[in-house]
């Protein structure tokens, strides 16, 4: 598709970006590290950590782990922590290491982390101690050799640190971390002899990044070190020109948490290159403990998820804050509902700016331009050194106005799925374009207007979920004959699971079944509602028609 967009780019942002001005991840940090070394970086709970003291603790925990475990380069780490000061110094502790990061969603059920270690061959874990006792069950089963166990607080000052543990262990009545067999400290870890950072290659995996493509079981995009510089840049083009006036070590209010890919690299590392400091917020669904922070807090930019945006609309005390600073409000994960994008607007001064991408694109694809000054109801433009291609079932590029499959192409595409050659087959073109599965039409000016998802993909709060998984949980219950999972609209979460059931067990209830899937489950995937049927209607061939029950439920 010719690149009709670029007449509508802003001002002062390029066509293309140099994706070779870096090397790695860690040539940029190292940079950062040194311009800013005396500003704050990340900031949680009251207390911040400084570029240099991050490069300093960072470069001790690369020094554990590859003295210390004696991990071999390319070895795979996984990170399983919300929003929390140790995030980072993980983070950029296994990348200066020359290692890869594996994100974990620290509210995994037992059995979708011990498929997610074992699938990605993780040796190591850092893990908050507050879900220990998730990891005790699931590394009976997975490779694990070395846990790391980290507290709430342990990087904060002494008084803080011993209050916010101690309420922690009292509250959540948590398995104590020393429990935990041959675990170290993440305290002991940095008193580890610090190592200079790995010479890393722009082709060497930086992270592999789990999700389910665009139907299935969780697979692992790898993103390499020159995937995620690429998007960073690109990202980072498009939003510089509306920073303007906007003050040196500026604040980012970060709510998502850093293990998602939107904020992995719209927040921590857009952000990180530009000396801005990150503003963790470790539980963003505590409302009243979230405006309070962003009370104390004088903001530039925020990010988040359509859901997020109006929960804090609707909040008490969320009108009366200060929004004179803030420049960049910007919205993916899930469609932007132009009640919310209006009613921000009014309140902050600030639109509030969709953007559009995928796990396998690391993440940003488009995004509208930050110089709107309405709701458009688009994507956005393709960002730079990005191609676009809308393409119709036989893989014929449609017309501009059409509706085809939105096909991709550019520095930020991942190689491929961690292991999965089939796979990476499937969802690649032969002229290289990534399938990304949605249903789009794009503008006579270029902008990119999304019309539906072509499979059966469950949106609920900007997180992927697919049916297949929770039909599958939903049939290792004795009393269940046949299931199926779609999703159904939701003002709160865009949308939420229902699950059609034919029950084998006259006697099953939903309450039951719905106690079964929370104990496999992540909260998010668990059904909302549970029906039950004496058929599920189906093709000739016999294939359950998700579809048809879509349409019901919609209607």
């Amino acid at each position: 598709m010719e690149r009709i967009w670029l007449n509508e780019y802003p001002d002062g942002v390029p066509a293309d970006i140099d994706v070779t001005a870096y090397r790695s991840i860690n040539e940029i940090f190292a940079r950062s590290c040194e311009r800013y070394r005396d500003r704050p970086a990340f900031s949680n709970m009251g207390s911040a950590l400084s570029y240099g003291e991050l490069d300093a603790l960072s470069a001790r925990f690369a020094g554990f782990l590859r003295r210390n475990l004696g991990l071999a380069r390319g070895a795979r780490v996984a990170l399983m922590m919300p929003n929390v000061l140790q995030y980072p110094v993980a983070l950029f502790g296994v990348l200066r290491a020359g290692l890869v990061v594996v994100n974990v969603n620290p509210l995994y059920t037992a059995r979708e982390l011990e498929h997610q270690l074992a699938d990605s061959g993780a040796e190591a874990i850092v893990v908050l101690e507050n879900f220990a006792h998730t990891l005790e069950v699931a590394r009976r089963h997975a490779p694990i050799r070395h846990v790391v166990v980290t507290a709430l607080g342990d990087l904060l000052p002494l008084p803080k640190r011993w209050i916010v543990n101690a309420v922690v262990r009292h509250v959540r009545k948590l398995i104590p971390p020393w429990n935990i067999p041959g675990a170290w400290r993440m305290r002991q870890a940095l008193a580890s002899s610090p190592m200079p950072a790995e010479e890393v290659r722009p082709e060497d995996i930086a992270f592999l990044q789990y999700t389910g493509g665009t139907t299935g079981i969780a697979k692992g995009a790898v993103l390499t070190h020159r995937n995620m510089i690429a998007n960073l840049q690109q990202a980072g083009a498009w939003i510089q020109p509306a920073l303007g006036d906007v003050r040196g070590g500026a604040t980012i209010i970060t709510a998502l948490p850093l293990y998602h890919i939107f904020s992995l690299t719209a927040n921590c590392l857009i952000f990180m290159r530009l000396g801005w400091c990150n503003a963790l917020i470790t539980n963003p669904r505590d409302i009243p403990n979230f405006i309070k922070e962003l009370g104390r807090l004088r903001f530039a930019a925020i990010t988040g998820v359509n859901t997020l945006f109006n929960a804090l609309l609707n909040a008490p005390g969320f009108a009366g804050l200060d929004f004179s600073e803030l420049r960049v409000s910007l919205a993916g994960g899930m469609a932007l509902q132009r009640a919310v994008a209006e009613r921000w607007h009014a309140a902050t001064g600030c639109n509030l700016i969709e953007a559009y991408g995928l796990t396998e694109t690391a993440p940003a694809v488009c995004i509208n331009p930050l110089t709107l000054d309405h709701f458009n109801g688009s994507i956005g433009l393709p960002i730079p050194s990005t191609e676009i291609s809308v393409r119709d079932e036989n893989g014929v590029e449609v017309a501009v106005g059409e509706v085809g499959e939105l096909c991709v192409r550019g520095p930020q595409v991942m190689l491929g799925y961690w292991q999965r050659p089939d796979e990476t087959a499937t969802v690649f073109t032969e002229d290289g374009f990534l399938h990304t599965g949605d249903m789009v039409s794009v503008d006579a000016r270029g902008y990119v207007h999304l019309v539906d998802r072509k499979k059966d993909m469950i949106l609920v709060s900007g997180f992927n979920v697919y049916p297949n998984e929770i039909e599958d949980v939903a049939m290792l219950h004795p009393g269940v004959l046949e299931a199926a999972a779609v999703g159904v609209p939701d003002a709160e979460s865009g949308e939420v699971v229902k699950l059609v059931v034919v029950r084998k067990d006259p006697a099953l209830d939903a309450e039951t079944l719905r106690e079964h899937c929370r104990a496999n489950l992540t909260r998010y995937k668990v059904p909302r509602i549970i029906e039950f049927r004496t058929e599920l209607p189906k093709t000739n061939v016999g294939k359950i028609l998700r579809r048809a029950l879509r349409e019901e439920a919609q209607s």
